[in-house]
């Protein structure tokens, strides 16, 4: 028997080294409470961020949230855009959910028009249905100039009074010759209404033939809802330009900012950043236009139309309004991953409460420890010294497969912690393989020395051929199993290759080093 072979001991520190590199973000993670954790985002999202993306994913299974089927409505699309629309629906949707940050998210599309998703963690249904289903098309496009605002409503006042739209609707007689401006609170860019004449104006702007009337080049279009002026609360209605100046796709970077709106400054926001060619046209625009507003769109909305002052050349702009820090935060989100190509509605919606993930997690956990700590107290009996040693390996084989469910990003579920307890069984039988080989050359007369080379070259065969055969059935599960297969197969695979690292080649080495040391007698096995 040779000494330890130094490159076992480098193999060992660095493997072991590693395990916990990759593990410090799982312990960080999960050693904090919900509101620590809510703190920690706030306080530095990307910190924050980076570690709860590089600890262990629980599945759905396991810490419970939300599962979704969505249906693309291809309805409004032209052949060209409808071909591939629902497999850009998918990926972006997989971006948002990516940076929703509920772990791994398992995501896949179902027949022609469908997607379906889990979301892992996720247990506010509302806020998951505005981010997987929002549109966020965003547009910035030129506000009409006061007077061809004012020209633009005086025909459609004339064309609704010629008719009898303010007689109809049972308007009095100033209504009925301005039917449409008698509304107006004030009119300069845009029109201002009152919450309580919102829905006759927009009566008004729903009569037939209506749109004949605007200008080929212009378009109405309302802006947010709750808008208050004067202390009045309304909205305001605007005529904008119909071709947009630039879209999202100009954006390069949104995130959620508090201060972007000078008059309110305690208001949350998005602050934008564009791209190098987004920032040349907003460069242009700017440019082109001093003293115009420019209107920020969003979904067919105007969420703000700021007057452009100076000519900016440094690519960024903010969206301010009623938000909220999570708000902010999901419309930076949604900007960031892109407009959905169509409409998506949620055509199935089951909830996992926490409570049953909660209860998994625990039954387990619970079941994994037991059977665990049985064979960790048999294997100390029966076995003795060596017995330790295999405990040793197994429980530096569960650290080594968490660490690289962590580093490969892998989810863990419970058919993944059932691989698991089958890796850790494999392992202890690995260990009883080497033991009995070793015990066999013992009582053939063979010394300590000769009894484990022996043991050991004689028990690798069986259990390479064990590992190999077992390895090959999880990557058929993998290739073929959806979702807890997958996860199942993924624990399975890592677990075996561990096993084989630790009872093998660690096991190995601690007899070196004990039988490197002085000439042993007799073997605690």
């Amino acid at each position: 028997m040779n000494r330890i072979a130094p490159w076992k001991v480098i193999a060992v520190l660095a493997a072991t080294v590693l395990a916990g590199y990759y593990l410090w973000p799982s312990y960080v993670y999960y050693s904090m409470t919900p509101a620590q954790r809510e703190t920690a985002r706030v306080a530095d999202p990307k910190k924050f961020a980076a570690t709860r993306d590089r600890a262990i994913h629980l599945g759905l299974d396991l810490q419970g949230g939300m599962h979704l089927v969505l249906e693309v409505d291809r309805s409004k699309l032209n052949p060209a855009e409808a071909k591939d629309a629902v497999d850009r629906a998918l990926e972006v949707i997989r971006r948002r959910v990516d940076e929703f940050g509920v772990g791994e998210r398992p995501i896949q599309r179902e027949g022609q028009d469908r997607i379906a998703l889990q979301l892992p963690g996720l247990t506010d249904r509302i806020r998951a249905r505005e981010i997987v289903g929002k549109t966020a098309l965003l547009e910035f496009r030129l506000v009409r100039t006061p007077d061809e605002t004012r020209s633009v409503f005086a025909r459609l006042d004339a064309f609704l009074a010629g008719r009898g739209a303010g007689r109809n609707m049972g308007l009095d007689t100033l209504l009925q010759s301005h039917p449409l401006t008698g509304h107006f609170i004030d009119m300069g860019t845009g029109a201002f209404v009152r919450e309580q004449d919102v829905p006759t104006v927009q009566n008004l702007l729903a009569t037939a033939g209506l749109d004949s009337i605007l200008p080929s080049d212009s378009q109405l279009m309302w802006g947010d809802e709750g808008q208050g002026m004067s202390g009045v609360t309304g909205r305001s209605l605007y005529v904008l330009k119909r071709t947009p100046e630039m879209t999202g796709g100009s954006i390069a970077t949104a995130q959620a900012q508090i201060g972007l709106d000078e008059t309110n400054p305690a208001a949350w926001g998005v602050s934008l950043t564009m791209t190098p060619a987004g920032s040349a046209e907003l460069a242009r625009v700017s440019g082109n236009n001093i003293g115009r507003n420019l209107a920020i769109v969003l979904d067919g909305r105007v969420n703000s139309a700021p007057v452009l002052r100076q000519h900016i050349t440094g690519g960024q702009a903010s969206i301010s309004g009623n938000f909220d820090i999570a708000a902010s935060r999901d419309l930076a989100i949604v900007l960031r991953a892109g407009a959905l190509p169509a409409p998506v509605h949620i055509v199935e919606e089951r909830s996992v409460g926490p409570s049953l993930g909660a209860d998994s997690i625990r039954q387990g956990l619970t079941a994994m420890l037991i059977g665990t700590l049985l064979v960790v107290i048999f294997m100390c009996i029966y076995y003795q010294l060596s017995g330790v040693i295999a405990v040793g390996a197994m429980l530096l084989n569960i650290v080594y497969v968490f660490a690289c469910l962590a580093g490969v990003g892998a989810t863990l579920t419970l058919p993944g912690i059932a691989g698991l307890a089958l890796t850790v069984g494999m392992a202890v039988d690995t260990n009883v393989l080497v033991f009995e080989r070793i015990r066999e050359e013992l009582r053939a007369g063979k010394s300590v020395r000769q009894a484990v080379q022996l043991g050991y070259d004689r028990a690798f065969r069986t259990i390479l051929d064990a590992h190999f055969t077992t390895l090959f059935s999880a990557a058929i599960l993998f290739a073929f199993g959806t979702g807890p297969i997958k996860g199942f197969a993924v624990t399975l695979s890592i677990g075996l290759i561990a096993n084989m690292f630790t009872a093998v080649l660690f096991t190995r080495m601690i007899y070196d080093w004990m039988l490197g040391r002085r000439d042993v007698q007799r073997l605690s096995i």
